[in-house]
Formats: structure tokens, C-alpha cells, sequence
């Protein structure tokens, strides 16, 4: 740095992360061997979010900002040999979104600090990044403590011969999760063909959409499990969970360039059968007491909101199983899971339990916890990513946590649909059947 011997942005309290509304503060310190003229000393705290259309490309095509404000801590003068500091202090407005890095974008977050040297000299620039969390509270996004429920009949054919038909069922325990809750899902299939189906697979997808003039999809599989198929003629239940990964928050409110979305998607290889179950993740657990006081409908599956598993119920009338089957006249069948993505790094199937995450570096506390807010960065393709709080951010290491490799579709076919999109299009086609 020649003359310039330190020259470095420290935040009070050595703190990284912030929420809308707070002051973010700290010092700019510039220790030099020899007297520095200077034209001005200016700090600027900047955010914004840029997308391209290209992967890992920082040339914007769209951009917005959320934060600009620039403070001169020094005017026209001499720096004399030895160090010197200079304070800052910003507030961060009430509306900027959750920061966010992505393949086609980024939210990002700065201070920026210029040492304005004369004419013909040079300048001196340094940043230093922060991040900021904008808390998505699940008990304010309505409907959130209703299981997320989907049924679709597939005809089942077999060397161009129908053979019968194949109803598939689904639904979650909530719509509304934070990292190291588990999903409760619950699974009925009947079978009413003579040919057994393939392997019933569940997977949690991330669906990230960077609103270009033709918008970009990113499809992550974050988790992924698999069951066994159903034989003919009969009637099988498979009942499964999955924790909740560290994950960016369901949409980013302030942010009209990028939105997230979940579903967790239930499929059969054979014959190919799908239904969605649009799910949200947040910050800020649901208080399942207060959702289970409250006065609730009957449930799709005629189990009470909340509960862990699916009591059988009748299906759509045109697709009534004989004998009674989903009214409880024959006994159901229970699906083995052959295999979960989610695994320890010594290879084993993860215990469903919260308190496997309490020892994973970076991960989620329980949610008896969730008074206790962690922030994590996550080393892969979505960062930085959060779950609640204000302590240092740490790479995640443990293979646990970490979501496996994934390709990116620029252009899927058939991207999911947003969460509001799949809870009317579920409910009525639910609705038209009864």
C-alpha cells in the first residue's frame, strides 16, 4: 500500500448481521508510515440487488436498489504518520430485503470507504460486506397452520390395456416450516389395477425465479426419499419425515427481481404420477398451541390440523374404492422407505430428530429453541442463506446440512407453482371432485 500501512472497515461489536429498521455502525482505520494528503474521507453503505441472464455472470441486465447513503468523515487535510480512526454510523431502512446470492443474482450489502487523494494520485478503496435478515413470521401468512393436502387419480395402463385405476394421496403436517423442523408427510396410495407401481419417491424442491424479461427457474432437489411400490390390488400407506436444511426464506418481501418458492413434490415412477404440495419456509416457527386453540374446518384427509399421520378417508366419489378400502374396511399396508438423501457423514440415515441439528456447525437450533436466533452461510449455490439471528457467519461443513450437487434448468417445462398459485389450484380441483 506503499505510504498506507492499515486500511480496514471494523463493525461495532464485530457484528455481521442486520435487520430492517437498525442502525449499523463501526470504524474506518487508516494507519500510514508517511504524511497522506487527502482531498476527503467518505464512507458509503450501499444495497442492492442485481440478475443476469447468464450463470455466475456479475454484468447486470436488471438491477434495484435499497440502500445508498454516503457520510464524508474527513474534509480537504493531511494525515499525519501513525494510525487514525473515523466513526460511522448508518440506519438501515424498514422495507430492504434479505440478503441472497444465487447462479443468476444477488442481494447484497456493503460499506465502502475512499481515501480521496489529489489529482494524479492514488485513491484508496476498501469494502467489507454485511448481511441482513428481514424475518418471515409464519403465523402472519394465512392458512399457514393447515396441512398442505393434494389427491390426483392416474388410469393405469399396461402394453396399451387399461388395467384400472391409481389414486394418489398426500399431505403434510403444516404449510409453514424453519430449518430443523421436520415435515410430517403422510401418504396413501390404492392400487386398484392388476400391475404393482414403481417406487413412490418424496422430494423437497427449491425453486428460485429471477425475473428477466424471460425468466430464469432454478429447480434444486433439496432432500430426497424413497419408498417401496404398491402391489396390485392393494391398498398401501407410507408415512415419512424430513428435516428442514438451513434454506433462504420462502419469497424475499422487498425484492421485486428474485422469489423463492418450496414444494415438497410426491411422485411414482410407475405409472408417472405427481402432486404438489406447496410448502413456505421462514424465520419465525409457527405456534402450533395457539393454531390448534383456534376453531379449524375439517381437514381434507379427516384429521384434525397438526396431526402426524393421515386417518384413510373416502376419496373422490367417481374413484370410491371397493370393500371400504379407504374407510378403514381393509387394513392397509405400510410402505419401507429403501432410502433418504439426507445422511450423516458416516453414511447413516439422519435420525429424525431436531436435536441432530444442535450439533452440525452452522445448522438450526430446535424449535424449543427458537429464542435463540443463528445465522448460517451455507458453501453452496444459495448463499448466504439464514435462520434466525446475529452471531458470526461460519461455512457450513457437515454433510447433513449441505444440500447435495445440483444442476441447474434454465427453462423447465413445467416449473412449480408458487405457493398461493398451488393452494387455489389444489383446493378447487380438490373441490370439483366432491
Amino acid at each position: 500500500m506503499g505510504k498506507l500501512q492499515l486500511f480496514d472497515i471494523t463493525f461495532t461489536d464485530n457484528k455481521l448481521v442486520y435487520g430492517p429498521g437498525e442502525s449499523i455502525s463501526g470504524t474506518v482505520k487508516i494507519r500510514t508510515s508517511n504524511s497522506l494528503q487527502y482531498k476527503a474521507i467518505k464512507v458509503t453503505c450501499h444495497g442492492s440487488c442485481g440478475i443476469s441472464n447468464k450463470l455466475n455472470d456479475a454484468s447486470w441486465i436488471l438491477e434495484e436498489q435499497y440502500l445508498n447513503s454516503m457520510l464524508s468523515v474527513a474534509d480537504k487535510g493531511t494525515l499525519a504518520p501513525g494510525e487514525h480512526s473515523f466513526p460511522f454510523q448508518f440506519l438501515i431502512p424498514e422495507a430492504v430485503p434479505t440478503s441472497f446470492e444465487g447462479p443468476f443474482g444477488k442481494i447484497i450489502y456493503r460499506v465502502r470507504a475512499v481515501i480521496d487523494t489529489p489529482r494524479f494520485t492514488k485513491d484508496y478503496k476498501i469494502q467489507k460486506p454485511f448481511y441482513i435478515l428481514n424475518m418471515l413470521n409464519l403465523n402472519k401468512v394465512s392458512g399457514i397452520e393447515r396441512p398442505s393436502y393434494a389427491v390426483t387419480t392416474k388410469k393405469f395402463s399396461y402394453l396399451l390395456v387399461k388395467t384400472g385405476t391409481l389414486m394418489l394421496k398426500a399431505r403434510t403436517d403444516m404449510r409453514g416450516y424453519i430449518p430443523g423442523q421436520i415435515i410430517k408427510l403422510a401418504t396413501e396410495i390404492h392400487n386398484k389395477s392388476g400391475k404393482d407401481t414403481g417406487c413412490v419417491l418424496a422430494t423437497l424442491i427449491q425453486k428460485v425465479t429471477y425475473k428477466t424479461k424471460r425468466p430464469l427457474f432454478d429447480l434444486r432437489t433439496i432432500a430426497e426419499v424413497e419408498g417401496a411400490g404398491v402391489k396390485a390390488g392393494k391398498h398401501a400407506e407410507w408415512r415419512e419425515q424430513i428435516i428442514v436444511p438451513p434454506l433462504p426464506q420462502s419469497a424475499l418481501n422487498g425484492c421485486s427481481l428474485i422469489d423463492i418458492d418450496y414444494c415438497l413434490q410426491v411422485s411414482l415412477k410407475s405409472p408417472e404420477t405427481v402432486i404438489i404440495l406447496p410448502i413456505y419456509i421462514g424465520n419465525i416457527a409457527l405456534n402450533l398451541s395457539l393454531s390448534r386453540s383456534m376453531p379449524s374446518s375439517p381437514d381434507h384427509c379427516g384429521v384434525a390440523p397438526g396431526a402426524a399421520g393421515v386417518a384413510p378417508s373416502a376419496p373422490p366419489a367417481e374413484e370410491e374404492p371397493e370393500n371400504g378400502m379407504c374407510a378403514g374396511g381393509i387394513a392397509s399396508e405400510e410402505i419401507p422407505t429403501k432410502s433418504h438423501s439426507q445422511q450423516d457423514p458416516s453414511g447413516q440415515q439422519v435420525s429424525m430428530s431436531p436435536s441432530a441439528f444442535s450439533h452440525a456447525p452452522g445448522a438450526a437450533l430446535p424449535p424449543s429453541h427458537t429464542s435463540a436466533p443463528m445465522f448460517s452461510v451455507s458453501t453452496g449455490a444459495t448463499i448466504p442463506f439464514f435462520t434466525e439471528g446475529n452471531v458470526t457467519p461460519i461455512p457450513t461443513s457437515c454433510s447433513l446440512i449441505l444440500p447435495p450437487e445440483y444442476s441447474s434448468c434454465d427453462y423447465p417445462p413445467e416449473p412449480p407453482p408458487t405457493y398461493e398459485e398451488s393452494c387455489s389450484s389444489a383446493n378447487s380441483s380438490f373441490n370439483s371432485r366432491q
